[in-house]
C-alpha cells in the first residue's frame, strides 16, 4: 500500500481562540421598563429585583452575584442591571418571562426589546374583543 504525500487539512478542530481570555471587563447594562403594568398596579418591581437577585447564575450557580452584578430598582417601574462580565440580554428575557409566568401574568404581559439593552413590559393588544360575537 503506498501513501501519498500527508498535507494539512482545512479543519482546525476547534473554536478560533480558545484558549484565549480577554483580560479586559466588559461592562453591560440592561434596563427592564415595567412601568405601564406598574401603574396599573398588577407587577411588583421589589418582588422582582428580589426575583432576579436570587436567580440570576453566575459561574453556574445562583446567589453567586458579588460584585460582578448589580440589580437595582430604579424607582417608577424601571428595574436596571450592571454586569461587569459576559452576560445576555436573551437570559434576562427569559428570566422575566419564568417570573411573569410564575405570578400568573403571562397571557396578559409580553416582554418586548425596545432598544439594545433595554426590554419593555408590554400589555398583549385585545383589539376588538366584543365583536367576536358568534351570529348563529
Amino acid at each position: 500500500m503506498v501513501q501519498g504525500p500527508k498535507r494539512a487539512t482545512g479543519g482546525g478542530g476547534g473554536l478560533k481562540g480558545a484558549g484565549q481570555k480577554k483580560s479586559n471587563k466588559t461592562t453591560k447594562k440592561f434596563v427592564i421598563n415595567a412601568t405601564q403594568p406598574t401603574s396599573d398596579r398588577i407587577f411588583d418591581p421589589s418582588a422582582f429585583t428580589t426575583f432576579l437577585q436570587q436567580r440570576i447564575k453566575v459561574d453556574g450557580r445562583t446567589g453567586n452575584l458579588g460584585d460582578n452584578i448589580t440589580v437595582s430598582n430604579l424607582g417608577d417601574g424601571r428595574i436596571e442591571v450592571v454586569a461587569h462580565q459576559e452576560f445576555s440580554g436573551r437570559y434576562l428575557k427569559y428570566l422575566t418571562k419564568k417570573f411573569l409566568k410564575k405570578q400568573q401574568l403571562r397571557d396578559w404581559l409580553r416582554v418586548v426589546s425596545t432598544s439594545k439593552g433595554e426590554y419593555s413590559l408590554k400589555f398583549f393588544n385585545v383589539v376588538g374583543e366584543g365583536e367576536e360575537e358568534d351570529d348563529e
